[in-house]
């Protein structure tokens, strides 16, 4: 699949980092450091615009070591990039550490992933199938 980018930054364009790779590291686009105070958000540029097919929609992601040596993830996970969307990628990251973060440019803040979506029609019932599950929600099937 082929995807049209505008790149705005000096950073390298999002890449796989292994052959079986879902997502592709995305870095910050910033002309000075950033630091991200315990419970704050930010909202951080990426330098990166892009034209995806119909169809489709970019996901953005935590990065699974950020998260855990940092404390650092994507607030509104996964966010989404819809293929009509033709502005800048920005990453939304929250600090849920007890320490300050600093984000330096070209640092990788996040991963986005290329994801084929349907879009629904709603068929308005009087009644739904019956399931096993039924109406079980929340914690109904134990720990």
């Amino acid at each position: 699949m082929h995807i049209k980018v505008i790149n705005k930054s000096n950073n390298t364009l999002p890449a796989y980092e292994t052959i079986h790779s879902a997502g592709m590291d995305i870095r910050a686009n910033i002309s000075e450091e950033l630091t991200i105070k315990p419970l704050q958000r930010i909202l951080i540029s990426t330098g990166l615009f892009i034209e995806l097919p119909e169809g489709f929609e970019a996901q953005i992601r935590p990065r699974s070591g950020l998260a855990l040596k940092n404390g650092i993830t994507v607030l509104n996970s996964p966010g989404t990039v819809d293929a009509d969307y033709r502005g800048e990628i920005k990453v939304l990251l929250i600090n849920l550490s007890e320490n300050e973060f600093v984000v330096r440019n070209g640092d990788r803040i996040a991963q986005m992933i290329i994801a084929r979506h349907e879009q629904a029609e709603w068929q308005i019932v009087e009644t739904l199938n019956e399931t096993v599950r039924g109406s079980g929600g929340y914690g109904h099937t134990g720990l």
